[in-house]
């Protein structure tokens, strides 16, 4: 199977996910903070009841494929075929009311991204790829169903570059240094958006993406997409970000090399 066979497979597990969250968005829930003692790190009943419903999905149609979770663990993690889901990347955003989250469901082939996709049941919007094209879907205007290719835009220099982060709290303070060098040298900052950033650079509408301390499930479904519209997703050395750790996401090469050489200094 080629990661087109499971697209209609990824649009059900988008579905049903979606049908889990959006009845938790904006009302009164649980809340659980995972990391107590630590930076918070909330959990909510909509993100398990998301995952679950995945995870139920996936073992139901594929029970050769593994799984990696953010609310469950893993589960044959060393599968020719893994399915990497984060049922709501950017929590923090849910508990708030802001519409800036989405479900992260991201396909490994041999450890390699080959599908991901971000959905935002509550804009109803969909970010897709494959890592040679990648596309939105959503309402336009009218109110009508539509589908458009994503594609980054070119960017001269840093100087002229939007770059974001979730926030750089959240960055390790060993490598915060460089970060905010890189900062200074671009156009301008924003922060928040998690998932939402990487899709807004497929689009064209940012230039950089810079964060660390991300997890795998934070990634695998968003490199397929950036790199589907064009762009390019690395570490912060240069190598693989499928792991997570410190990662870099550009819409031009020439913005990547320039902020690879402030991230790389020691």
């Amino acid at each position: 199977m080629t990661a087109i066979d499971f697209i209609p497979f990824v649009e059900r597990l988008a579905t049903v996910s979606g049908e889990a969250i959006l009845p938790f968005f904006r009302t009164a829930f649980a809340l659980e903070d995972k990391n107590v003692g630590g930076p918070f790190d909330p959990v909510t009943e909509a993100d398990r009841a998301a995952e679950t419903a995945m995870r139920r999905l996936i073992s139901q149609t594929f029970p050769s494929h593994g799984l990696i979770g953010e609310e469950f663990g893993a589960r044959e993690a060393e599968a020719d075929y893994v399915w990497v889901l984060d049922p709501i990347d950017g929590t923090k955003s849910f508990i708030s009311g802001l519409p800036l989250w989405g479900t992260l469901i991201g396909l490994l082939h041999k450890g390699s991204p080959c599908y991901g996709l971000m959905n935002q049941p509550f804009t109803r919007e969909r970010f897709y790829g494959d890592g040679r094209a990648a596309f939105w879907s959503g309402h336009n205007g009218n109110g009508e169903r539509s589908t458009r290719k994503l594609r980054v835009r070119p960017c001269h220099g840093l100087e002229r570059a939007t770059l974001m982060t979730t926030s750089p709290k959240l960055i390790p303070q060993e490598l915060r240094p460089r970060y905010d060098a890189l900062e200074e040298k671009t156009r301008m900052a924003r922060y928040g958006g998690d998932c939402y950033a990487y899709c807004m650079l497929a689009a064209g509408h940012v230039d950089l993406v810079v964060e660390a301390g991300l997890n795998v499930y934070d990634i695998v479904a968003l490199i397929p997409i950036v790199e589907g519209a064009g762009g390019i997703v690395t570490s912060w050395d240069g190598g693989d970000p499928a792991k997570g750790g410190a990662v870099i996401a550009a819409g031009d090469k020439r913005v990547h090399e320039q902020a690879l050489e402030i991230l790389r200094a020691k």
